[in-house]
């Protein structure tokens, strides 16, 4: 029913400025706004919409990953526009906040929302 139809995600903020501002300004994402929603317009065309709601909970699990060339110089950047990496314990991160354990190297960061995101970076 759905194969040939687009689709996109979404997930909520509990304050659409701060999340326009921080999408736009520190992550460097082209958003855009229609009837009080964002739209995050991501490269390979995989738009997401961000949307307020007043209880907003954040997700407790990773909602949206950039894929990076070099993980060290994204977590550098980053950190120099403000962001602060999440530490997990039990993970095998370093200095940085970088896991270098199994699979992907990856870094988890929230934004205002207390939503999880992550860069990462296939080895």
């Amino acid at each position: 029913m759905f194969a040939d139809t687009e689709a996109f995600s979404g997930f909520s903020v509990s304050d659409i400025d701060e999340a326009r501002k921080f999408y736009a300004e520190t992550l460097g994402l082209r958003v855009t706004e229609q009837y009080g929603l964002l739209t995050l317009r991501l490269a390979g065309g995989r738009d997401t919409l961000i949307y307020p709601k007043a209880d907003h909970t954040p997700a407790s699990f990773t909602i949206l990953n950039f894929q990076v060339d070099d993980i060290d110089a994204a977590v550098d950047e980053l950190t120099s526009r403000g962001v602060s990496f999440e530490r997990y314990e039990g993970m095998e991160q370093d200095a940085k906040g970088i896991n270098r354990g199994g699979g992907p190297f990856i870094a988890w960061f929230t934004d205002p929302a207390g939503n999880i995101l992550s860069v990462l970076q296939d080895r």
